[in-house]
Formats: structure tokens, sequence, C-alpha cells
């Protein structure tokens, strides 16, 4: 927004400490290529539009502000004579996209000397040409840095990610192998009961009654009730009771695996009015490897489900399959985050889930968010483990106005209140030497505010930290983090 066009005077800017070296030719060209204004009070720029003009006051009284989560927040507020803003990254030129990073308003009338953008690039070089070059350095070179450091801080989290995926694999991997050995052996020993069954003699209708309660039989393994471990015991003394009366060697042994199986007495009634007395033990036998095949199919069916499950959430956690921007339902990254961390978690931390199943997805960076999720539950693992290692970690989302909060609220120690307002300043890190690169809060407050137009804040007393996240529900194109 244009202001009114005031007598600009050489003399008067000299004053401005920005320009208080300058000779008199510089001052007065200054003056011809800019101009004074005078703005009412109300806005003179807005976040995100072309950045056309750098503004210095001369008099009055200047608001600053960025956009959160659709929310003008107030950044600085001044009246000190000289203070700049604007497009004050006008060197660099097309070289990065020249647009106002802030809002500016003036509360009270309010004089600016103001210089077109190409103007200030041009006198920049000609003027200072040393500084520009150094500048330029200084902001791509941070650029980098902060590229560089930010991957270096993703390796790290995918390293310790990497561990304890490796540990919660091994697991159902293990597990897999054992059952399939077992198996291998229990096939085994079914085709040497099968061969004995068939020497035997044994009707064609009594092989056919064997083979009609087998298949029945295994249907029943795959609908076993879970049984409390009372109930349990008191069906395997009946089953043992009754396997010795019709004289069935090792009942004792057989009897927890058909109990395993959903198997009763009364099943086992059954069975000897199908296949009759004379061939009940080799029937139980024949039984009981089919059982145990069936066991055993069905842990490896768990394992390797576990396995794929496992390999799903890594491929949910870093998006590798995914467009790196998109709708998203935040519980199922929360999900597959919490899924990667289980093992640094440990036992000894009791997780809590209170999600609000109503909320709605929304667009976001889902590898970028899943990120800030690990650092925030690394840190509320750290914090416990701090206090002894025991304690409990709630993760919960709520609708709050036209956003969507997920906090991170754990039992440990709290955050010292002197160091409250610096801990998402780079660096800045209370872990210590070689055990934190002080990155992770400055990084998630990028990824939050910057590219996703939301915000993140911390509340803390011992015994009860929160850091909460609060993402917009419409979706807003996002921006690159600065």
């Amino acid at each position: 927004m244009s202001g009114r066009l005031m007598p600009c005077s050489p003399k008067e800017i000299g004053t401005l400490f920005l320009f208080e070296k300058l000779e008199p030719e510089q001052l007065g060209r200054l003056c011809r290529e800019g101009r004074v204004e005078l703005h009412d009070p109300g806005p003179v720029y807005t976040e995100g539009e072309p950045a056309t003009c750098f503004y210095v006051m001369l008099d009055g009284t200047v608001v600053l502000s960025r956009r959160v989560a659709g929310d003008d927040v107030e950044t600085n507020r001044t009246s000190q004579r000289g203070v700049y803003a604007g497009a004050m990254q006008a060197y660099l030129g097309d070289r990065v996209r020249q647009v106002y990073r802030n809002s500016m308003r003036v509360t009270e009338p309010t004089r600016f000397f103001v210089l077109p953008a190409d103007t200030f690039a041009d006198i920049m070089g000609e003027w200072f040409p040393m500084a520009v070059h150094l500048l330029e350095g200084l902001f791509f070179g941070s650029k980098n840095t902060q590229a560089t450091v930010g991957q270096r801080e993703r390796l790290l989290a995918l390293g310790s990610l990497s561990a304890g995926l490796t540990h919660e694999l091994n697991n159902p991997a293990a597990a897999a192998v054992r059952a399939t050995s077992t198996l291998r052996e229990r096939v085994a020993k079914m085709r040497h009961k099968l061969a004995v069954i068939t020497e035997g003699p044994f009707s064609r209708e009594e092989l056919a009654a064997l083979i009609e309660v087998q298949e029945r039989t295994a249907e029943r393994v795959a609908k076993a009730p879970s049984l409390s471990p009372l109930e349990a015991t008191d069906r395997e003394d009946a089953l043992t009771d009754w396997l010795d009366e019709h004289g069935v060697d090792n009942g004792w042994q057989v009897a927890p695996i058909f109990v395993q199986a959903g198997l009763d007495v009364d099943w086992l009634e059954e069975v000897a009015a199908a296949v009759g007395e004379e061939i009940l033990p080799g029937a139980i036998g024949w039984l009981n490897y089919t059982i145990e095949t069936e066991l055993l199919m069905n842990e490896i069916e768990d394992a390797t489900s576990r396995i794929s499950h496992l390999v799903d959430a890594a491929k949910q956690y870093s998006q590798l399959d995914r467009a790196p921007y998109r709708v998203v339902d935040v519980h199922e990254l929360l999900d597959s985050t919490l899924l990667m961390l289980s093992a640094k978690i440990g036992p000894r931390i009791d997780v809590v889930k209170e999600y609000d199943r109503t909320l709605p997805p929304i667009t976001a960076y889902p590898a970028e968010l899943n990120q800030v999720w690990t650092n925030l539950i690394d840190n509320a693992v750290a914090a416990i483990g701090s206090a002894g290692g025991e304690g409990t970690l709630t993760v919960r989302t709520a609708p709050v106005h036209e956003q969507i909060l997920v906090e991170f609220r754990d039992t440990g120690p709290g955050v010292a209140p002197e160091i409250r307002d610096r801990i998402f300043d780079p660096f800045f890190t209370t872990k210590p030497v070689g055990e934190g690169t002080g990155l992770g809060l400055d990084i998630s407050w990028r990824i939050i505010v910057n590219k996703h137009h939301g915000s993140i804040r911390v509340t803390s007393v011992p015994g009860d930290t929160r850091f909460q996240v609060l993402l917009p529900l419409a979706a807003e194109t996002p921006e690159e983090a600065e």
C-alpha cells in the first residue's frame, strides 16, 4: 500500500544509522531515486506478496507479524527511528524468490524512506560490492549448512530407527524359522504315522471317518477360543483323564496341545464314536500331528504377517513410495513412528494413545511430519530416562478451532523456565556432548511453521511436559522452509 509522498531531505536521511557514513553525493542519489512516504495507521505490505520496496522508518511505530495457522502473530513492535524492513534480500536478485517474509503495519501516522527493490539492489552492488559478496556467501552458506545438518539429523534418526527395526524384525523372523523347522519334523512324523495307519487292519470306512475327523479338527483349530490360565488347566486335566481312561499313552503330553486347539472331552467322545476304540490311540496320535501342523502354520502366518506389518510401517514412516505433499491421516503417521521407535521407547515407558478418530485428513508433507514426531518422541523418552527410565508418554490428538492438535506429553522432570525460550534455537541442547546436535527442535519448528503454516509450543511443569503441534485443517500452498 503506497503512502502520501513527502519531501525527501538528504540531510534528514543522513541522520539514520544505516546511512550516516555516506557521502553527500550518495545521500543525494538516495533522495533522487527513493522517496519519503507518510502512511496512515493500517497495513503497509503483506507477507507473501512480491517484495518491491525497502523501508526505513523515519518516525512513527511499526508492527511486524508472521502468519501462523491462519493467524497473524506479532513478532516485533517498535518506534525506534531507523529500523528497516521489506525487500532486504533484493541484492540476491532472481536467485531467491523475492517476497515479503512478514507483514508490516503502522499504528500511528508513520514516515518511511522508501527505496524500490531494484534500486536498492543496484546501490548495494555499486557501493558495497565486498559486503554483497559476504552477504551472498552468508545467505547461501547458511542455506547449505541447514540442508546438510538437516540431512545429518535425518540420517541419525534413520540409523537409530534401522537398529530398532532390525530388532523388531528379528523376533518374528526367528519365530518363523523355528516354526518352519518344527513343522518339517511334524510333517515327517505324519507321513510315518500315515504309513502305520494304512498298513493296519482298518476298513475303508474307518479311514474315511478318520480323514473326516481330521478335517473337522483342523477347522476347530482356526476357531479355538481364548481361555484363562485356570480354564486351560482344568480342561487339560479333564482331557488327560479321558485319554488315560481310553488307553492313549502319554495323554498328559497331548492334552495341552488339544486344549490350545480348542478341543474338549465332548469332541474326543465324537472322535471315539467316529473311528472306534480299536484305532482310537492311532487316531489320537494322527490328530495330534494334524493339530501341531495347524498351530505351527498359524505361528508362521502370524510371524510373517508381523514382518509384513513392520515393513509397511517402515514404508509409511519413510514415505519412500509416496508423493511428498499429499492428503494424510495424522494417526497413521503417529502409529508408524511409534512402531519404528518402539525398541527405543522400551518396555519401561507406557505409551498411551488418546486419538480423536473423528479428525479429518489434512494435506501435508508426511515424511517431514514423521521427522517432527520422531524428534518430539525422542526428547520425551530422553526426559523420562533422565528421571529413572520409567514413566508415561501420552500422544493425544484433538480439534482446536480450524486446526488439528497433536500433543506429546511426558512425565519427565520438565523443562527449566530459564531455558524454555531457547529450546527451539539452533544448536541449543541439554544432552551431553556427542548425544545431540541441538537441531531437532529447530528443524521441527521450521517444518511445522514454515512448511505447514502451523505452530509448535511447549508447556512444562515437573512430571507434565507437553509439546503441542497445531496444524491447519485447510490446505494451503506450502512454502519451503527458510
